[in-house]
């Protein structure tokens, strides 16, 4: 039986980071995945493959031309299945390369196969070799369970893998429906949603609630969804679906509670996801699950209830986030081995890959008033912008928060082109304990989406009753 000082399940942006930190460390690391390829749900069905198709769906439907040209503008007319195949193909191989190399460069084994826990050091590791099920079990003085999660497969859903699918089903094999269903209006969901939309495909989105994305600022998701209907989404809130029934011509129909239908070629379930767990056997650990199969662990160390055995990434539940989920690992292998931990910033953002893209870090306007904190809203609008004129853009909103009393950014919440990467602007001065000052007295590049900063900071000023009323403050620091 091979020893390892840590064996890490799963090879997605937790467990890769994990990995890597361990070896760094000077420790022989074992990875192990039961795909034939590392990189976990995040380069094969999730993250990587969902933003390639995103950006292929905007690049060869002439988008973000449309403000100038057209709403008939087109790079080409004729988008296929093919065509979106392509670019994720190519997406894939370089992620996989990448990570294989990071991998070798630092001493990782990896192992293909499905790993089961036969007691809190040993797992069991079985391969299919020449037709043959061959199992190997080896020991861990730690162990990082990074399985992510798989999609939340109701059983009275009718999932056939041609028109009802969920959303690993649709990326593996994706083509351009005629008309699309999406059931759950997550961050998957919308994400699908507004793609296909995009290529004036007539979506229909069901939500059970009567709102979605609640944890993020209410007035950008507002405005989310005034686009979404702009451009012709029909959106089902308060719409329980009941059941999937095939009409005569074999064509899925949505049945909702209330009696309402909605019939499309395509229908894409993406109600819920849950812990790959299921086969792991934690019991032999024990270790316990919620009901969706998610690990409960300590939120500082990432240790389950076997101090020997850390979880982290989506498995372990919200917020499931790639960017997220990289710090978690790599905190756990730290923890692990006794290396200081890193120190990770107070917010960290959220971004959506919908069209338009939405992003978001502090606190919203709804946790603000909760809170019960005097503040001030500053906005600016992309298209008012001179690089949001170049580029023809008609929407988009950067939403600043403020403290009235010690001028403090609070969140910063973004909707539009480019908000993904702007918002990491708005993220150093928030985790910096940063004013508004700060976007005021400073200087943007010209033209920038970036000079929206300016614009909504000094929004907010011109509300802020204890503002000096000659000039705009300059408040920089003399040197010593």
């Amino acid at each position: 039986m091979t020893t390892y000082d840590f064996v890490v399940l799963g090879s997605g942006p937790a467990g890769r980071r994990a990995a890597v930190q361990a070896a760094k460390l000077g420790r022989s690391v074992l990875v192990i995945d039961d795909r034939a390829r590392v990189g976990g749900v995040s380069v094969h069905t999730g993250t990587i493959p969902s933003k390639t198709l995103r950006e292929t769906v905007l690049n060869l439907s002439g988008w973000r031309e449309r403000g100038f040209y057209g709403a008939s503008y087109r790079v080409k007319d004729e988008i296929g299945a093919g065509d979106l195949a392509a670019r994720l193909g190519k997406t894939l191989e370089h992620e996989i390369a990448v990570l294989e190399h990071q991998f070798a460069r630092n001493g990782v084994r990896t192992a293909v196969g499905s790993a089961r826990f036969t007691g809190g050091h040993e797992i069991a590791i079985t391969s299919e070799v020449n037709g043959r099920f061959v199992e190997e079990v080896v020991r861990a003085e730690k162990v990082l369970i990074a399985t992510g999660t798989t999609p939340y497969r109701p059983a009275h859903i009718p999932f056939n893998g041609t028109t009802v699918l969920d959303s690993d089903d649709f990326i593996r094999a994706p083509r351009v429906p005629r008309s699309l269903a999406v059931v759950g209006a997550g961050v998957i969901g919308l994400e699908y949603a507004t793609i296909f939309s995009a290529l004036d495909v007539p979506v229909t989105l069901i939500e059970p609630r009567d709102r979605f994305l609640d944890f993020l600022d209410g007035e950008i998701v507002a405005n989310l969804i005034h686009q979404m209907r702009d451009r012709g989404i029909a959106i089902r809130l308060s719409g329980e679906l009941r059941k999937i029934a095939f009409d005569e011509g074999g064509m899925p129909v949505c049945h909702l509670e209330d009696g309402r239908q909605v019939r499309a070629e395509t229908v894409l379930f993406t109600a819920g996801r849950m812990g790959a767990t299921a086969r792991l056997g934690l019991d032999s650990c024990g270790i316990e699950t919620d009901h969706r199969g998610r690990i409960a662990v300590d939120p500082a160390t990432f240790q389950t209830s076997a101090q020997h055995i850390y979880a982290a990434g989506d498995v372990i539940g919200f917020p499931s986030l790639a960017s997220t989920s990289m710090e978690q690992g790599r905190t756990a292998a730290c923890h692990a081995f006794g290396a200081p931990s890193p120190a990770a910033g107070e917010c960290f953002p959220f971004g959506i890959y919908a069209v338009p893209e939405l992003s978001s870090v502090g606190l919203t306007e709804e946790q603000v008033r909760a809170k019960g904190i005097s503040y001030e809203v500053g906005i600016a609008r992309l298209r008012e912008t001179s690089r949001g004129h170049i580029m023809g853009l008609s929407a988009g909103i950067l939403k600043l928060l403020i403290d009235r009393d010690t001028r403090r950014v609070l969140g910063v919440h973004i909707i539009g082109e480019g908000a993904t990467e702007l918002v990491h602007i708005g993220q150093a001065v928030i985790n910096l304990g940063g004013t508004l000052d700060y976007f005021i007295d400073n200087s943007f590049n010209y033209p920038t989406l970036a000079e929206a900063y300016k614009v909504a900071a000094l929004d907010a000023w011109n509300r802020l009753s204890n503002r000096p009323a000659e000039v705009v403050p300059i408040r920089r620091k003399r040197a010593s």
